[in-house]
């Protein structure tokens, strides 16, 4: 089976950042900062870009939206 290489870095509740497969029970970390959580998907899936829930809104995008770090 082939092995899926997306990974999500999303805003917690808590304020914190998690890095996380699709459809995974757990998060594989959880950072306090989203550079932090975007640089430690980079060094688990290093051949791909992660996709980075958006925070705040900016001109290209709102905060449901997702973006490509």
């Amino acid at each position: 089976m082939a092995k899926d290489k997306h990974i999500f870095v999303e805003r917690r509740p808590e304020g914190d950042y998690a890095v996380r497969r699709p459809n995974s029970q757990r998060a594989s970390d959880v950072l306090p900062t989203q550079r932090e959580a975007i640089d430690r998907a980079r060094q688990l899936e290093p051949n791909t870009r992660p996709d980075v829930e958006r925070v705040r809104s900016t001109k290209v995008g709102h905060p449901d939206k997702w973006r490509k770090a």
